[in-house]
This record gives C-alpha cells, structure tokens and sequence, in this order.
C-alpha cells in the first residue's frame, strides 16, 4: 500500500513495509515513538518538491477546492498507476476526485488517519531536507474564506464586552468617590472627564489649590471649587483615595483601547465589507456578521430573516401567542431606520434589509471592493424615506386619511354663446297674476283679525260676568279647537304682529279661572 503525504515543500509518497501493524490501530502510534521505528514502518517511494511559495500555494488552494495538480497529477501517473497498489490519502474528497479522473483506487480510514499522525511526527528523520513545517497551516488559516471575518466577529464581541465592564467600572467608582465628594458626580456629568478629575486631584481639599482648566470649562470649574469648599461629603484616608485613583487608570485606559479597537473595526469592516458598512453601519454590520456566524453564512440569508435578525425571543413568542410578529432586529440600530418617524420604521427596515442583503452577497461573492453600489443604493432609500415623510405633511385637513391627488391638468376651450335673454326689461310674470297673489293675502290677514277679536270679547265677557262662567267654557272650547286648526293651516306663515296680545290673554286666562273657582269655593 502506498500513502499521499502533503507537505510545505512538496508531495512525499510513502510505501508501507508491513502492513500487519497497521491492523493495531490503539497501538500503532508505539511504532512511531522514533524515527529508527518509523523506518520499519515506511519509506519514501518518491517526493516532488516545489519550486518557490507560489506553486505551493497554489498547489494547496487546489487541494483544497477539490482538484488535482498538474504536478500532482504527473507523480500519481508516473508512480502510483505503475505499482499497481492502493493509495492511502488524509481526505476522502480527494480520494474520490483521484478515484474519478485517474482510476486509480484510494483507501481512507481511522488507520489511514493515525498513520498520517505518525509520519507528521517523524516527518524530518523520513523526509530529509524539510525545514519550514508549518508555513503550510499558517496559508490555509490566512486564506481560507471562512476565516476572513473572524476577526471582526471576535472584535465586536470584545468591543460589547468593553462596553459593559466600563458601565460598571464607572458606575463603581462614582459610587465609592460619592461618599468623599457626592457633588461631584452632579457637576461632571462626562464618565471619562469625572475619572480625569479624580485622577489628577483626588482628595476633596485639593480641589482649591488644583487647575482643571484643561479638563473643565471655566464655569465648571468655579462650582465645583465652591462645591468643595461646602461638601457634606465623609472624610476618607490616603489609603481609600489610592484605591479609588488605581480604579480610575483602569477606567481610562480601558476607554482609551475601547477608541482604538473601534478603528480597527471600522478599517476591517471597510476592507471586507465596504458596501454593508456604507448601507448599516460599521456596529451594525459586525454585530450581523457575528450573530450569523460568518459572512458567507449571512449572504445565505433571506432579506426577511436579515430584517427580524437578532429579535427571534420575540419572533417566536409572537408566533405562540398568535400576536404581531416583529419588524426588525438588529437593524432598528442602523442610522435610516433611526431617523424615521414611527409609523414608517417598518417600511423602511424592510426595504434597508433588502438593499442589505444585496450589497451582503456582493461584499462576499463579488470581486470588486469598491463601495459604490452600497452608495448608490442609499441614495435610493434615503429619497423614499423623503417622499414617505412628504407624503404624511400633504394630507387634506379633516379626516387625514384622505391623501392629496395630484390629478392631470386638462386644458378645456369653453365657447360661450350670447344670451339674448337678458336684453328684456319687462316683468317675467304678468300684472293679473300679481294681483291675485295681493286679494288672497289681503284675506288671509282679515281672517287672522277677525279670530283676535273673537279672542278679545270672550275674555272680557269671562271678567264681567261672574256667574255664567260655565257658559263661557262652553264658549271657549270651540274657540281653541278653532285656533288648532288655524295653527295647522298656517305653520309655514311667519307669525303677525298682532297675534301677540292674542297669546297673552289666552296665557292669563286660565289663571284667572282657577282664582274665581277660589274664591266660590270660599264661599260655599
């Protein structure tokens, strides 16, 4: 049997001299302990060596893909098919493209395995000449695809670290210097700055005699020197002070690598990825990067699943409660979505995720970097967003759901004809018709007059005559069964002047009546 050894420097092929050790698998490692045991074992057949690192490398990226070297090609040809053994090699995709193209039968195998593990160890005393061992592994770990964006994976994942041990650093240190000096933390509202502050003064009774000019404004500087003069803040010894200053270099030089790590970060960012970096942003685009573990794996993604990134504890709670599901993840953080008005947030972190997506895959699979159609496309969100904000200031007054239509401006020629109509002065209506319309209101108003004074007599026959007053109770029911009627003919007529005292009198009426029934009563 006959074994495919890869190296740094070139292709080494092994021939295995007794098989029946390789049977003992758990103890075959035993036989490779010195180089004088791994000579029993195997030995070189035949090594084609390389000629520089470029043919290396390129002989490697092939193995790596799958296919097979011309030069590799030549030496399984020239050695392998003529012995007529088979081949034991490290990968079995390799195995089969060798088994496909060249016929040629290919063993992969735990033993196989453990064998290859044996002459690694040994490989100087069975290869003579090999120095450099492990430039190989140093190309595949630079130029593999999925380990471009790993380093932006780990600096975004630290860059979040840092950010939540400075909070509580800073958090920790206010709190342990408030109770030398609590007004302090009131004044100084800059985390970095109050560390500053601390560091350069420290106790409270330096404050007067201390210049902060360089890291405070003058006014800022007056109050707290007033402040320190009137602190109600306890008495702490050299010790205390020590610890609290030691605690504030680490604050500041944890801030200060926080700036610097964020740069690298931009600069990594803009080198793989400059079209998502233009689109979200460089935070954005690493911490979508991260969570989908690479960039490969996050260009396999759907413009929906890049949207609701990040929010799936939500996504998958809505879907139990049968509730809204939401509209965005990761992405509300980017600056477009942030500069929209609630009601278009979810408009325009839909549409972001689909322009993310795109200028995703282009950053992965394309071969240019340049970051023109990241450009190019937030232009385009960036003019709807406008037209979407435009949109809601335009509504008509009143209900405002109604929107403003534009409608299309039609040029219509009105030809007016002359009217011969209006040349005449005499009356449209004839004189007989007008006279007949005065006789019938003429009437109407001696009518009205007549039933006034009708009215007018019973009333004061009602005053004069104390005892006949059931007679002119009598009298007056047909008179208010009159006046109904004259209401219902007359309803659409404006009421006259004269009906005025009518109404009166008849209001005064049956108040009278109930005082004489009254005084009869009294009488009796």
């Amino acid at each position: 049997m006959l074994v495919l050894f890869e190296t740094s420097v070139g292709y080494a092929i092994f021939k295995v001299l007794n098989e029946k050790k390789l049977q003992e698998v758990d103890s075959l490692w035993k036989e490779f302990e010195t180089p004088e045991k791994a000579n029993k074992i195997v030995k070189l057949k035949h090594f084609e060596k390389f000629q520089d690192t470029a043919e290396a490398l390129a002989a490697f990226t092939a193995l790596m893909e799958g296919k097979i070297n011309k030069q590799l090609k030549k030496v399984l040809k020239k050695i392998v098919k003529e012995a007529h053994e088979p081949l034991a090699v490290a990968d079995a995709k390799l195995g089969g493209v060798i088994k496909e193209k060249l016929n040629l039968s290919c063993i992969h195998s735990p033993v196989v395995n453990e064998l290859m593990r044996g002459i690694r160890s040994q490989m100087d005393g069975l290869i003579p000449g090999v120095e450099p061992r492990e430039i190989l592994s140093r190309y595949r770990l630079k130029f593999s695809a999925d380990k471009v964006d790993t380093m932006i994976v780990q600096a975004i994942s630290l860059l979040d670290d840092l950010d939540k041990e400075l909070n509580n650093y800073i958090m920790r240190c206010r709190e342990w210097y408030g109770w030398h000096f609590p007004e302090l933390g009131k004044i100084i509202s800059d985390n970095l700055t109050y560390c500053k502050c601390l560091q350069k003064v420290g106790d409270r009774k330096n404050y007067a005699s201390a210049k902060l000019s360089e890291l405070l404004p003058e006014e800022v500087e007056a109050e707290v020197k007033a402040a320190a003069e009137i602190s109600m803040g306890t008495e702490v010894s050299e010790e205390d002070i020590c610890n609290i200053l030691h605690l504030c270099t680490q604050v500041i030089e944890i801030s200060e690598y926080r700036t610097q790590l964020y740069e690298y970060l931009q600069n990594r960012m803009m080198a793989i990825a400059p079209n998502v970096t233009v689109m979200v942003g460089e935070l954005v685009g690493a911490r979508l990067i991260a969570h989908a573990g690479s960039l490969l794996n996050l260009a396999k993604h759907a413009a929906s699943t890049v949207q609701i990134l990040g929010a799936e504890k939500a996504l998958f709670r809505a879907l139990k409660s049968r509730r809204d599901t939401p509209k965005y993840g990761l992405i509300y953080h980017a600056s477009l979505v942030g500069q929209t008005s609630p009601k278009h947030k979810g408009k325009i972190s839909r549409m972001l995720a689909a322009k993310t997506v795109l200028a995703i895959r282009y950053d992965a699979f394309g071969e240019d970097s340049s970051s023109a159609m990241g450009v190019e496309n937030r232009a385009k969100l960036e003019a709807r967003l406008r037209t979407l904000e435009d949109r809601g200031i335009r509504k008509i007054s009143g209900t405002g759901k109604a929107l403003a239509k534009a409608e299309k401006y039609e040029h219509k020629s009105e030809v007016k004809t002359y009217d011969p109509s209006g040349d005449s002065t005499l009356p449209t209506c004839s004189k007989k018709r007008k006279i007949e319309q005065v006789d019938k209101e003429d009437e109407v108003i001696e009518k009205k007059a007549k039933k006034a004074k009708v009215k007018i007599k019973v009333e004061e026959v009602v005053e004069v005559e104390e005892e006949g007053v059931q007679v002119v109770e009598e009298q007056e029911t047909p008179v208010k069964k009159k006046k109904k009627k004259d209401k219902k003919k007359h309803i659409k007529e404006e009421p006259l002047s004269e009906e005025e005292p009518c109404t009166s009198t008849a209001v005064a009426s049956p108040e009278k009546k109930k005082k004489k029934k009254k005084k009869r009563d009294n009488e009796d």
